[in-house]
């Protein structure tokens, strides 16, 4: 089974460098300036402890790949990007290749499932970061993070079990899940802060932001009887405190991985795959989310504006919410 990385940044490119460090074969699909740096002097893995220059066969897209049908295509790109990922992916690859998503949001595998047959959900808890071309880094010392799968929309085949192995022989806890989507909702509601410590300056306000944000997406997933209940996946703080982070050149992670796209100046964010999946269902079953609403339409504002991660005052977004711009119907109470 040869493992093809769609999205080597920083999940991507950490799951690969470690797959490929514990013996399995692997490929990278990677673009721009991150594809070259690859190509010409290899991929850069930074931990807490090492720094590790690894040649994995990289290439800018998946026709510059052989396929052999014993893939499996494992996509981190960010979720605005996965559409036009994945139908490159279908005019080069067989159409019984296994998409497995390693992202986050729950719209990927949806997407996914239009167009091909087998497709996995994965929830990945694992503190990386991805800010200069050819380097990743992973800043857990006692384990590099999180990644259980499952068949989308739901059960298990061996292909779960084989994956779950090889990711538990690469570093990471892996479990084979029949409910993967069940922790993926429940990530989803950790997720809704990514757009908070990416745009908002920290304080106060910021907190009731994300509470706010929280409790919109608690509200939307029981209107749409979503069931999103999975403790292991809540508690951020405990499970960083598990991997025990530690910096990389006495530099701290960079924060949410919608703050990193920020700073490293990307053309979009994620944010509406993540507080706007709230505001979608918010409309689809009418409940308000004034405050995912504010956080889309600023994180939109911010990357169009080119302003630097966590300079927006939190206040703003609140008086945004609080001001009806995106009222939408009686709210279900």
């Amino acid at each position: 089974m040869r493992f093809v990385i769609f999205g080597a940044g920083a999940i991507g490119g950490v799951v690969g460098a470690n797959l490929h460090e514990s013996g399995h074969d692997v490929a990278l699909i990677a673009r721009g300036a991150h594809y070259e740096a690859i190509r010409t002097k290899g991929l850069t893995l930074e931990t807490p402890r090492r720094t590790t220059v690894l040649e994995i066969p990289v290439a800018e897209s998946p026709d510059a790949l052989r396929w052999t049908g014993d893939d499996v295509v494992m996509v981190a790109t960010k979720s605005q990007d996965t559409a036009g990922a994945l139908e490159a992916l279908r005019a080069a690859a067989p159409a019984s290749t296994p998409v497995l998503c390693l992202q986050n949001a729950v719209e990927n595998e949806r997407v996914a499932l239009r167009l091909f047959a087998n497709v996995y959900g994965a929830v990945v808890m694992s503190p990386t970061a991805h800010l200069e071309p050819g380097i990743v880094q992973a800043y857990g010392t006692k384990g590099t993070g999180v990644i259980d799968v499952g068949r989308y929309p739901e059960g298990l085949d061996a292909l779960c079990e084989e994956v779950a192995q090889a990711l538990s022989e690469s570093d990471f806890s892996s479990v084979a899940r029949p409910d993967i989507m069940r922790f993926k909702y429940a990530k989803l509601l950790s997720n809704l802060g990514n757009a908070v410590d990416a745009i908002c300056e920290p304080g106060p306000d910021a907190a009731e932001v994300l509470e706010l944000a929280q409790e919109e997406g608690r509200a939307t997933l029981k209107a749409a009887d979503i069931d999103f209940v999975a403790e292991e996946v809540n508690d951020v703080q405990a499970r960083w405190e598990q991997l025990d982070l530690q910096p990389i050149a006495g530099r701290a992670r960079a924060g949410s991985s919608t703050r990193q796209s920020i700073a490293r100046g990307a053309p979009s964010v994620e944010t509406d795959y993540l507080n706007g999946e709230v505001a979608l269902l918010g409309r689809l079953h009418r409940v308000a989310t004034p405050v995912n609403d504010a956080l889309c339409e600023f994180s939109a504002r911010h990357v169009r504006e080119r302003r630097a991660p966590q300079t927006l005052p939190a206040g703003e977004v609140l008086a945004f919410a609080r001001s009806g711009q995106y009222a939408h119907g009686p709210v279900r109470r």
